[in-house]
């Protein structure tokens, strides 16, 4: 064998050792849980044959604790980037078969030339988690790489997409970096995010909790609020992410994707006129009203587990991507509370961050009362949803489908606060409360029983409509429902060049 053939095999093995990241034996404990090696899930987010991997020889500095005895290609954490649907993206995958997937220095170093390389390219960065948190070996090294790569999370915010999938058990570091991203992917059964786990929490407060109920995938995507996304296994994440993806820009200085179709931008849609009851006080699913208009009746629901009397979530008409929020009447009666201000807020933001276009279905009845949400601070958190909408400068269209009452009705993208087009339906009620409440403060004591109902309906007639509102300019046009979705269409056509710039500021102080 020649010296250059000797070489070339050498290369090759060292390649060979670094795919094969902890061993055969750790390869397959890793699928005996369920779970795939970070490599194949690599290959199930990106187009075939399009991965190029960074950094593969990278091995740690550490040399305390026999460290230096144990150096592993690659060190537990595979880097590169690649395409979906032909578009670039940067990927990083966290090697559990390598030191439980904790994060070295040189790990961070890793990390954090891929998310230079990100920003320097404009393309979003995808985290694929897997992750014990940081090296103890290592010590303050493995907590500076954290940092390193925190701070690039917060300055790439609002510039290129950050997407997180957790794939494993991540505590400590490894959900903080996720958490500032746009967007948490977890699976049902293998993931978990928690600060500190069972058994510290054990220690310090005495609680009995299984890590299931802790941080497990449901526990976030239902309770907490900290996931977005929720997935059956590995490889249908993967395939959720790649959908949510063909939403999204690749930077904040493009326009999201457009994909043609064959649905018709003229389509009429009868169904649209029965779907709102005429009983002011019966529910019905709003997302029967957003998946009728959408192309081909596609909707990407976000965070569907949470907060449910608020929907959000993106549609696409005429091809072009749009970000939808609607109260949901089905839920608590589309009430407004804390977790539903705050899951609204944090979506408008993203979509304003990244030029998405708003439409805002409206059914609210008003904030949710009682001691429970004061003392757990609606106003604070109330004002963070007026606040993202009127600081949101994309294209903002906005449908009062029904109730539309006191200050819900200012926050929820009206005329006031900067929509740029406000439809009603006919059912549209606005006004500063209900003629139940209404009548009960303008007639107190002053009407019999046997005159309130009259008194009731004539409120209703004079005041539980759109017609005032449209008198005042505050609405532009009451529309039928069956014309919903050509309506919106050509709002969103004349609103496509849309140019508005709030006053100079290093940035607002908004009410976290």
């Amino acid at each position: 064998m020649s010296t250059r053939e000797a070489k070339f095999k050498d290369f090759e093995e060292r390649v060979k050792a670094a795919e094969l990241g902890g061993g055969i034996e750790r390869i397959e404990k890793q699928h005996k849980a369920g779970k795939k090696t970070a490599r194949e899930r690599i290959d199930y987010l990106l187009d075939p044959g399009t991965f190029v991997e960074t950094d593969r020889m990278v091995v740690h500095r550490c040399t305390d604790f026999d460290m230096d005895k144990k150096r592993i290609p690659g060190d537990g954490i595979v880097t590169g980037y690649g395409k979906i649907d032909g578009r670039l993206v940067y990927i990083f995958a966290q090697d559990f078969t390598v030191f439980g997937g904790t994060l070295s220095r040189t790990n961070a170093d890793k990390v954090v030339k891929l998310m230079d390389l990100a920003m320097r390219m404009g393309a979003p960065i995808i985290g694929l988690n897997d992750s014990g948190g940081a090296r103890i070996q290592e010590g303050v090294q493995s907590l500076g790489g954290y940092a390193d790569i925190f701070y690039r999370n917060v300055m790439g915010s609002g510039v290129i997409p950050q997407i997180s999938a957790i794939l494993g058990p991540c505590a400590g570091g490894a959900v903080y970096s996720p958490a500032l991203t746009d967007f948490i992917f977890m699976v049902k059964t293998s993931s978990y995010m928690f600060v500190t786990g069972p058994d510290v929490i054990k220690a310090v407060t005495h609680e009995d909790v299984t890590k299931e109920e802790l941080g497990g995938a449901m526990t976030h995507n239902s309770r907490s609020g900290v996931a977005h996304f929720i997935g059956e296994d590995d490889e249908s994440t993967m395939i959720m992410i790649r959908e949510l993806l063909s939403f999204l820009p690749s930077n904040n200085m493009e326009d999201p994707p457009v994909k043609p179709g064959s649905d018709d931008v003229e389509r009429v849609d009868e169904k649209l006129q029965n779907i709102v009851p005429v009983d002011p006080n019966k529910p019905y699913d709003i997302k029967e009203i957003i998946t009728t208009v959408a192309d081909d009746h596609n909707f990407l629901e976000v965070m569907p587990h949470y907060a449910e009397n608020i929907v959000v979530g993106f549609i696409r008409l005429d091809g072009k991507t749009v970000g939808v929020v609607a109260n949901q009447p089905a839920h608590q009666a589309g009430v407004l509370d804390i977790n539903a201000s705050v899951k609204g807020a944090r979506f408008v933001r993203f979509c304003d961050a990244f030029s998405i276009p708003l439409v805002t279905f409206e059914d609210v009845p008003g904030f949710l009362p009682g001691t429970i949400q004061e003392y757990g601070g609606i106003i604070r958190h109330g004002a963070k949803l007026l606040y993202a909408f009127s600081e949101a400068t994309v294209p903002k269209i906005t449908v009062i489908t029904r109730k539309a009452y006191g200050g819900a009705y200012c926050v929820m993208a009206s005329k006031h606060i900067g929509a740029d087009v406000n439809y009603a339906y006919p059912t549209a009620e606005i006004a500063v409360m209900g003629p139940d409440g209404a009548v009960n403060i303008l007639y107190r004591d002053k009407i019999k029983d046997e005159e309130k109902s009259r008194v009731v309906e004539d409120y209703k007639n004079n005041f539980a409509n759109p017609y005032k509102a449209a008198e005042l300019g505050y609405i532009d046009e009451i529309i039928l429902p069956k014309y919903t979705r050509k309506k919106l269409i050509r709002a969103l056509e004349m609103t496509q060049n849309k140019s508005v710039s709030n006053p100079p500021k290093k940035h607002g102080n908004i009410p976290l």
